[in-house]
């Protein structure tokens, strides 16, 4: 089956709160296959949907039931976690955002939090578009690892300059009069928009990590029009990533999008991953620290089985997550023939969560403003 297809009916099943145990994954043993003797302990979570494929692959099921444990999941928004689900049905919360999983562990005193992979933000695009911003110097590449940047500042003053791509001469590969922007989701619900505010916040301010709420006030300006002036917005990440894959340049020639996105693409060979379609690294940019917040003991357990059972950390690999195994990650990219990840060095961490929820708030008021009467 496609692997886009998959993943899209493996989230849709995960929304109707179906167990993850009896679904489809990418192949190899079924889930009860390696079980053992006695029932299986089953512990419900709360997680982003960008983790919904690897939780219903069976080789991961089929991990947790060599401990013991079913584990069942629902997926929401990261945001959504911390501002209005009832958390108290769920072993654990799982959330795509270091922030919100602080918030959660705060509100539900919990004793512990467990990070067991993470993936930076990057942006999906496409060779023409790569050779025009840097033709205009704000991507380069890096001498050493040949990998593009763009840097975030220069991006954010052609957006504060309504700059089009039309005015992005010579221009014969994507000479259209669509402003410059990148597409990302929709910051009031998802995690992977508000990862682009974070960084984008940073690069705004000076170089600085916004701590404070008059700090905000003085960036909205700046940082607004970054997602009012997309139109339309999804709230999942993995739309604008699909409308990339299968769309083209015509629509998104830039999508922000979480690093195991593309990876994952690349794993899985597919061939909508065409030669023309690149993976660029914002300047800064962030990770996206997938942060586990156990509520209950089962969940606490689970938790540390993500964080230690080597089965699990390679499967989460499979999936293009990064788990800080640098010597199997680039033995599985040598294995499977891809790129290895390159190492990023202009990495910043996001405002705190009150910060962070205070900028989203700011923004969402002005998409009230926005509408029409």
């Amino acid at each position: 089956m496609n692997r886009r297809l998959l993943s899209l009916v493996l989230a849709g099943v995960l929304l109707a709160g179906i167990g993850v145990a009896v679904l489809l994954g990418r192949g190899g043993s079924k889930p009860g296959s390696a079980t053992g003797s006695g029932p299986l302990t089953t512990v419900h979570g709360i997680i982003g949907s960008e983790k919904a494929p690897y939780f219903a692959d069976p080789d991961v099921q089929a991990a947790f039931a060599r401990h013991g444990y079913r584990v069942v999941v629902d997926t929401a928004g990261s945001r959504e976690m911390v501002t209005s689900t009832d958390l108290s049905k769920y072993d654990f919360a799982f959330p795509a955002g270091a922030p919100q999983g602080q918030a959660i562990k705060a509100a539900k005193h919990a004793r512990a939090t467990y990070v067991p992979f993470f993936t930076p933000m990057a942006v999906a695009t496409f060779t023409p578009i790569v050779n025009l911003l840097t033709a205009a110097g704000v991507a380069t590449k890096d001498a050493s690892s040949g990998q593009v940047v763009l840097d975030v500042a220069k991006y954010l003053a052609l957006v504060q300059q309504h700059k089009r791509w039309s005015d992005l001469q010579p221009n014969t590969a994507y000479n259209v009069n669509k402003s410059i922007l990148i597409t990302s989701t929709d910051v009031r619900t998802s995690n992977s928009a508000a990862m682009y505010l974070s960084l984008s916040s940073y690069a705004a301010n000076n170089g600085n990590i916004v701590d404070s709420a008059s700090a905000a006030d003085g960036l909205l300006d700046k940082l607004s029009p970054l997602f009012l002036e997309q139109g339309f917005i999804a709230s999942s990440s993995e739309e604008p990533f699909q409308d990339y894959l299968s769309i083209g340049i015509g629509k998104d020639p830039m999508v922000m999008v979480y690093e195991a996105q593309f990876r994952g693409e690349q794993i899985a060979k597919d061939p909508a991953l065409t030669a023309d379609r690149v993976l660029i690294y914002p300047a800064p940019t962030v990770f996206a620290k997938h942060t586990f917040v156990p509520l209950t003991d089962s969940g606490d357990q689970v938790g540390r089985l993500l964080t230690s059972d080597p089965d699990l950390r390679h499967l989460a690999v499979r999936f293009g997550f990064r788990t800080g195994d640098t010597a199997y990650e680039q033995s599985f990219a040598k294995q499977r023939s891809i790129p290895d990840l390159p190492q990023l060095i202009d990495v910043v961490d996001p405002p705190t969560f009150d910060v962070l929820e205070h900028m989203i708030n700011a923004i969402a008021v002005k998409y009230q403003e926005a509408k029409p009467s």
